[in-house]
């Protein structure tokens, strides 16, 4: 094995999801394919198609030329566009030829992931033309497809692997997002602190504290006396994190304390992923 092994984690994780999102979609018949996820204009089939595109960028194909329709709602800024384009061009691909790609696909990346010699800061393509670590985009891989994952189990009535070695990844990829959501977006005062407490398959206690200047830091000591405490179970976290509900619609799900300004505003602004 070549593989760097602070890279190993993640090669681990994006395998296990990749896997179950296989078996997931194998025994799928055609019209099942066009049943609606938690993405926003997305099918089983788009979705499937999103996973296959940014596999096959991370393998350095050449991203497909193809001129997506003016009509797609769901589409309003560039980053949105970029990610339309690999899912757009297969939308008329029926089942057989859904699953015929994503199996081809795991099978390079195996293969890839197999033959990886580079360093963790070694320069790969990345979204927009941007150019990121591999640590970076393999991390963002992995918990791409875990979450998309989850997104297929809610379409199909499958629950699992919420505790599996992507949902690990989840967690600290959207931990790392939480100062910003708590310091700048939902304005908390300086010299402040905001608790999480997350129950479920995945427990965690965080802080975020807001220093005097109004920047935010996590770690995992408990605040006395935070300005807001919220509570709520590790799907929900999820959920809410990835955008795919509103808070309002699972407030029988979170429990609040403190400031009930500061707590609003921060389920407000819970959406990290764009």
């Amino acid at each position: 094995m070549s593989l760097h092994p602070s890279l190993q984690s993640y090669a681990d994780a994006w395998t296990h999801s990749i896997d179950a999102i296989t078996e997931l979609v194998q025994p799928l018949v055609e019209g099942e394919w066009n049943r609606r996820t938690p993405c926003p204009g997305w099918s089983v089939r788009d979705l499937v198609s999103h996973v296959i595109g940014l596999d096959c960028e991370m393998l350095g194909d050449p991203r497909p030329i193809h001129t997506l329709p003016r009509d797609l709602y769901h589409v309003t800024n560039e980053h949105q566009r970029y990610m339309e384009m690999q899912v757009d061009v297969r939308r008329h691909h029926t089942a057989p030829e859904m699953t015929s790609e994503l199996e081809y696909t795991i099978i390079r990346r195996n293969r890839q992931l197999r033959n990886e010699n580079r360093q963790p800061d070694a320069k790969v393509r990345g979204p927009l033309g941007t150019e990121v670590t591999l640590e970076h985009a393999m991390r963002n891989r992995a918990f791409d497809v875990w979450v998309h994952e989850q997104d297929l189990r809610a379409t199909l009535g499958r629950p699992g692997n919420l505790d599996s070695p992507g949902a690990h990844i989840t967690r600290d990829v959207l931990l790392s997002a939480l100062p910003k959501v708590v310091a700048k977006d939902a304005g908390a005062p300086p010299n402040s602190a905001v608790v999480f407490d997350i129950h479920g398959p995945i427990e965690f206690l965080r802080t975020v504290r807001v220093d005097a200047d109004g920047h935010g830091s996590i770690d995992g000591a408990p605040s006395l006396g935070p300005a807001a405490t919220l509570a709520l179970d590790w799907e929900t976290f999820v959920r809410l994190a990835c955008g795919r509900v509103h808070a309002d619609a699972v407030s029988d799900r979170i429990k609040t304390e403190g400031d009930p300004e500061l707590t609003a505003a921060i389920l407000r602004n819970f959406a990290v992923t764009p």
